[in-house]
């Protein structure tokens, strides 16, 4: 079983589906139907939502590769967590920056490469070392 890593697929399922409303409740607003009209904010809630895409995807892979090798449950969840809070302060960051430099999109891309990064590592030491 892997309780733990759909707990946090779950929980990143449901911010993906919350970028992807703010995007489709702006092309609604602003009758876009494809892309962003040429119109900055609508670029930023797109690429926050592409963000999520691309980098949520990947480290769930791997926190299910560790949850499925005994990782420790209080190491999947301080990850797990970290994952979803670097998802949040990215998202957040990206948008009340208006695309630009803001706090939460810094951190929140950091967290998410350590916690990529420090997933890989466990992912390799099972591989190399076994359990």
């Amino acid at each position: 079983m892997a309780q733990i890593t759909g707990l946090y697929s779950g929980l990143c399922a449901l911010l993906i589906i919350a970028l992807a409303f703010r995007v489709v409740r702006f092309r609604r607003s602003e009758k876009v139907g494809l892309g962003s009209g040429g119109k900055h904010r609508a670029e930023v809630l797109i690429r926050s939502h592409a963000n999520a895409v691309e980098y949520i995807p990947i480290a769930l892979l791997l926190l299910l590769v560790a949850e499925l090798n005994g990782l420790a449950h209080s190491w999947l969840h301080l990850l797990g967590s970290l994952l979803v809070l670097a998802r949040l302060l990215h998202a957040f960051g990206l948008t009340a920056g208006r695309g630009g430099y803001h706090p939460g999109r810094f951190l929140g891309i950091a967290l998410s490469w350590l916690v990529i990064l420090a997933l890989a590592a466990v992912d390799i030491g099972f591989a190399v070392h076994g359990q």
